[in-house]
């Protein structure tokens, strides 16, 4: 299993074609307490950069955008009931949704753990 990140602070744990999606520890901590979450619907197609889902926090929404592209095959249904896992587990159980990647090329667009932290260090 392979992780990597986007600028706009989304990871993608990639095992084989499919990709799990969901937002950064850092992302989470810049949004505060979360109180909702809307993830893409099974079955559907977005290419790299779409809009597919919502995080609404205390301070504000946030759009998330798709790091690659694929079809949602899965979706975490937990978040729907229990959105402040994204607090505590952000890089691990409080995934938002997998996918059938199309292009794994794509993935060379993103950042490994070390580019990512260096480039989240130069944020701050």
């Amino acid at each position: 299993m392979t992780i990597y990140y986007s600028e706009e602070h989304e990871w993608v744990s990639v095992e084989g074609d499919i990709g799990t999606i969901g937002i950064t520890d850092y992302a989470q901590n810049a949004l505060g307490d979360i109180v909702f979450v809307e993830v893409p619907e099974v079955g559907s197609d977005h290419d790299k950069g779409d809009e597919v889902a919502v995080v609404e926090s205390v301070k504000a929404a946030s759009e998330i955008y798709a790091p690659i592209g694929g079809e949602v095959i899965e979706i975490n249904e937990s978040l729907e009931f229990e959105p402040a896992m994204v607090n505590e587990h952000a890089e691990s159980d409080a995934w938002f949704y997998k996918i059938k990647i199309t292009d794994l090329e794509e993935l060379d667009d993103l950042m490994d753990t070390k580019a990512y932290k260096a480039f989240i260090a130069n944020l701050d």
